[in-house]
């Protein structure tokens, strides 16, 4: 439930969008506090471990990018409450401190699925990436390598899988768009078996439609020419990214088949070989349906409010996909992430692991592969920060005890 005062200030944050620039205008400032960050032109630049926060990583990203191209990477569906709000939840959990426990030595570390992971955070899946900076994902998995951190390839990623890889150094998950054609299906996840993806996640929350004003009211104020970017004038980078290049797709209508049910998620289980993701789980039913079809492993997402506009964050999503999985599968979360102390609230309410999208693309799009990196660093940084301040010593004591929230 979300009070008056919490759509009250929503509108303040929408409305402050407003007040950008003429290039700028209707595009919501999502980052806290993050307009002072912006250098003036005679300033001495800035290098990435000068900033200070996730959020100013995103004032740096907007005045550095083109409107459309910020537009797209911001845009919501209607109000753009749901992006919003997949932050603003966080705010409204609190952390109990411990104080007598010993916390001289920190371990981030997990295991899944045999693999150890240094921290319990990856680089989820964004498009288009070469919209942000030239070296695109590549860039992405030279700082996942460096940190680190798994990494989910994009469906509509702008660098081919191999180039990926070589730039990882290791397997990446990759991420799956059904389509409506099943042939394009089995390519798809032919491609990335073969390539050595040790995950594939299916992404079901991409249904036909979607109103994204912000974006639509960013390309209104944006006076290049569309051919500087799309050939021939077509926004049809899906169909034309690296990851369907040889595979025929003229049959394809959209992204997600609407026939998607139960039954399909069995066929796409039976297809997949390795481990087998479901991204966009936002329900208990949903996850005991996913549980029944015998996927590996669950994502609470709504694509970052891209794709809907329910006003459920998906930190309020997380406890009753946890109940339903019992802890026979993980359960991964993304969405609103822009803190350390957000990633120990996911944690603490049964996230294996967090997955963050927009604010390594804000890094990317300021500093390229140090943009990202220095995100990863902010990010450990403070969670090795509050897991001190909670008293836990490791992932495996953190759990809902210490967690309150306020009755006001």
């Amino acid at each position: 439930m979300h009070t008056n005062d919490s759509h009250s200030r929503t509108r303040r944050r929408l409305l402050g969008g407003l007040a950008g620039g003429p290039l700028l205008a209707g595009l919501p400032r999502l980052g806290l506090g993050a307009a002072s960050v912006v250098p003036s032109p005679e300033a001495a630049p800035l290098t990435a471990d000068q900033v200070l926060s996730v959020a100013d990583f995103e004032a740096l990203a907007r005045a550095k990018l083109p409107p459309a191209h910020f537009g797209y990477l911001a845009t919501g569906v209607d109000d753009d409450r749901t992006v919003f709000l997949n932050h603003d939840a966080y705010s409204r959990i609190e952390i109990r401190s411990r104080r007598f426990v010993d916390v001289s030595r920190l371990d981030t570390g997990r295991s899944i699925w045999g693999s150890q992971w240094k921290q319990p955070i990856y680089f989820s899946a964004v498009s288009g990436l070469r919209a942000f900076h030239p070296e695109a994902e590549v860039a992405v998995a030279r700082a996942a390598a460096s940190r680190e951190f798994q990494m989910m390839l994009s469906a509509g990623a702008s660098s081919p899988l191999p180039d990926v890889l070589a730039a990882r150094k290791a397997p990446v998950w990759q991420q799956l768009y059904a389509t409506d054609d099943w042939n394009v299906t089995e390519a798809i996840v032919h491609r990335a078996e073969r390539a050595g993806c040790p995950a594939i996640a299916l992404t079901v929350d991409s249904p036909p439609g979607r109103n994204s004003e912000t974006l639509r009211r960013a390309m209104q104020h944006d006076d290049r020419v569309c051919t500087q970017c799309h050939v021939g004038g077509k926004h049809d980078m899906w169909l034309r990214a690296p990851l369907f290049a040889g595979i025929d797709v003229s049959h394809v209508t959209e992204l997600a088949p609407a026939s998607m049910s139960g039954n399909y998620l069995e066929r796409v289980r039976k297809l997949v070989a390795v481990k087998f993701l479901v991204k966009g789980v936002v329900t208990g039913e949903d996850a005991a349906i996913a549980m029944h079809a015998g996927v590996d492993g669950i994502i609470v997402s709504n694509h970052g409010g891209r794709q809907e506009e329910t006003l459920r964050s998906t930190i309020e999503c997380l406890p009753e996909i946890v109940a339903a999985v019992d802890g026979r599968i993980p359960v991964f979360i993304d969405g609103g992430i822009r803190r350390g102390t957000d990633i120990f609230k996911a944690l603490a309410l049964g996230a294996t692991a967090v997955g963050i999208g927009r604010p390594y693309a804000w890094g990317l799009t300021a500093f390229g592969q140090p943009g990202v990196e220095e995100i990863a660093n902010i990010l450990t940084r403070e969670l090795r920060s509050i897991m001190r301040q909670a008293g836990t010593p490791d992932l495996a004591s953190i759990n809902k005890d210490h967690l309150t929230w306020p009755r006001f």
